[in-house]
This record gives structure tokens, C-alpha cells and sequence, in this order.
């Protein structure tokens, strides 16, 4: 009878474990997609502009020294494919970089972002090497004289997903008026076919090297990292000067949602209001809005504004607030 009784037990005890796996099993199921992450969670997801790439990689490396254990998933390619990663796409991410501003706004507000911020500023130029096609005779003057010259190849990326792509057709625009050449733009863009056009101008990096392409339309940022040769267009065309926005404001293109007016050329940033890891992302923003992280980026051609200017700064993040003003009206 003790015999049966133990048995009996025993059978019991190991029913209840087994029960007890199945619960702990279901309690502890993977979060949903679209889920916040655990607030003690050190993984780190960062969409950028191609042109971030290189000087982002350094700030992730400094980033994940100063903060020990923490894993970073970095996506790079053009702005506004990283723009419908987030919103036509559903991806996930924590932080967004891209490379005109007024994207976040435009495209972002009000369900995927409340606030962006403007923390580096660049220029457009042309790239070259010195085996490039009339660069021994080019000069900041009669740079588009040779750029139209038969057989120059040039590279650009596309206006429809790329903010280079439109800002160098607006420099275009612009210079056409600036040395009162009507033809300047068509003249300079014959020799930029459709097979010269890249979703990204990063991408044609290889292609310039390897002189497969003449020039390049990209920032000056990339040109100083890469060690080449760029034009130094005037300030009135290049869409780097704040003071001159009503200027770049007088010519329009067609860009990624369609007409896209000049203005100066300025980074934006934000976290999306659906980031899986904010707590993590408002670190790593304060980072990059900090000494070490606007350091790095001087290191890598940007110019770089500071404070960085926030809009609308009332919907920033309080950790965020001493490292920015608010943007100029």
C-alpha cells in the first residue's frame, strides 16, 4: 500500500513540474514585433543617410566604449529609403539621421516623429581625381565649362530617393543665374545619363576611383574623407550658408514627394515615436550632441552647429534640452 501511495506521489510531483515548464514557457515568450524593448535592454537600432556611414561608424565605436555591452544594428542608404523603412515598411528604429532636415517633418510628423534636430550642416559640390577629365585646366570658375566638355562622365544619385540627388540639381538652378548661363544645368546633366544615376552618391565612390566616372555630385564632407579633389562652388550656389536660404529658395526640383525648393543643407535627427529602445536612443543622441560626438564629426568634413537647433525644442526630450536651441524662425 506504501508502495502504491509513493508511486502515486511521485506521479503527481512530476505532473506538476511539467505544468510549471509549460507555464514558466509561456510567461517568458518572446516579445511581439512592434513591442517596446526592455527598458534595461542594450541593443541599439540607427538608420542614417548614406553619407553618415563612415563618421557614424566612429561614433558607434565611442558610443559602445563609454557604454560597455551595448550591440548596435546600423542600416545606411538614402534618405528617403530610410524615410519608408520606418513609415511604408513598418521597420523598426530607434534613431534617424538623414540629410535635409525637412524630411523628418514632411514625412515623419505627426504619427512617427514630434521633434527633429539640426546637428551638422554641409555643402554639394563635385568631386574628382586628378586623372578626371580637364581637371588640370578646372578652376571655381569655369568648372561648368569642362563638366559640359564631350566625353566627361559624370555620377550623381537619384532626386527621387536621395537628397543629393535633388540638391545638386538645385545648385544647378542656382548657377545658372549666378554666371547667367541659361543652358548651364542642361549643358553639365548631358553627361550625366540615367546609367550614371545611383540610389546613393556613396555608392559611386568605387566608380570615381577606378575612374569609370569623371565627377562626382556629392558633399564636401565625402570628398575629405575619401582624400579627393572637389570644386569649390561659390557660397551663393553650394546651399551651405543659412544667410542665404531666400536665395535657395527661388529655385524648385523635383525631389522625394515631389517639388522641393533650395535651403541650406542641415542633418536632421530624431527618435521615432515608436523607437523599440528610447531610453537607449536619448543616450546616444546626447552623445552625438555632445563634445566627443560633434568632434568626430568635425574629424570628418561636417560643419558642425552648436548647439544643435531643435524644432519644435517644447516636444524634446527633456535629457536633450540643455544640448540644443531652438530653431531660428
Amino acid at each position: 500500500m506504501r508502495k502504491t501511495t509513493n508511486a502515486a506521489s511521485a506521479a503527481l510531483l512530476f505532473l506538476l513540474i511539467i505544468l510549471g515548464a509549460v507555464a514558466a514557457g509561456c510567461g517568458s515568450a518572446s516579445p511581439q514585433a512592434g513591442t517596446s524593448a526592455s527598458p534595461a535592454s542594450k541593443t541599439l537600432i540607427v538608420f542614417g543617410a548614406g553619407t553618415l556611414a563612415k563618421p557614424w561608424a566612429a561614433e558607434f565605436a565611442a558610443f559602445q566604449k563609454a557604454h560597455p555591452g551595448v550591440t548596435i544594428h546600423s542600416q545606411f542608404s538614402a534618405s528617403g529609403d530610410r524615410v519608408k523603412a520606418i513609415t511604408q515598411l513598418g521597420q523598426p528604429a530607434d534613431v534617424l539621421g538623414v540629410a535635409d532636415y525637412s524630411l523628418i517633418p514632411n514625412d515623419l510628423f505627426p504619427h512617427y516623429a514630434t521633434w527633429y534636430v539640426g546637428f551638422v550642416s554641409n555643402e554639394i559640390t563635385f568631386a574628382y581625381t586628378a586623372n578626371s577629365k580637364g581637371a588640370s585646366q578646372l578652376t571655381s570658375r569655369n568648372w561648368y565649362k569642362i563638366l559640359s566638355r564631350p566625353g566627361v562622365k559624370i555620377g550623381r544619385s537619384n532626386p527621387a530617393a536621395d537628397p543629393s540627388g535633388y540638391q545638386i540639381l538645385q545648385m544647378l538652378k542656382l548657377a545658372q543665374t549666378y554666371y547667367h548661363k541659361s543652358s548651364l544645368s542642361a549643358s553639365v546633366l548631358k553627361n550625366s545619363p540615367a546609367s550614371a544615376v545611383a540610389e546613393t552618391e556613396t555608392s559611386l565612390i568605387a566608380a570615381l576611383q577606378s575612374g569609370q566616372i569623371d565627377y562626382l555630385a556629392i558633399y564636401r564632407s565625402d570628398a575629405l574623407q575619401h582624400g579627393f579633389k572637389y570644386i569649390h562652388l561659390p557660397v551663393q550656389i553650394n546651399l551651405s550658408d543659412p544667410a542665404l536660404a531666400k536665395t535657395y529658395a527661388t529655385v524648385s526640383v523635383q525631389g522625394v514627394n515631389g517639388p522641393t525648393f533650395g535651403k541650406p543643407i542641415i542633418y536632421g535627427l530624431t527618435i521615432p515615436t515608436n523607437a523599440p529602445n528610447a531610453a537607449l536612443a536619448r543616450q546616444f543622441v546626447a552623445f552625438l550632441l555632445g563634445s566627443q560626438g560633434q568632434a568626430i564629426m568635425r574629424e570628418n568634413g561636417f560643419e558642425v552647429i552648436s548647439p544643435a537647433i531643435a524644432s519644435p525644442q517644447s516636444a524634446l526630450p527633456s535629457s536633450l534640452l540643455s544640448l540644443t536651441a531652438p530653431w531660428p524662425k
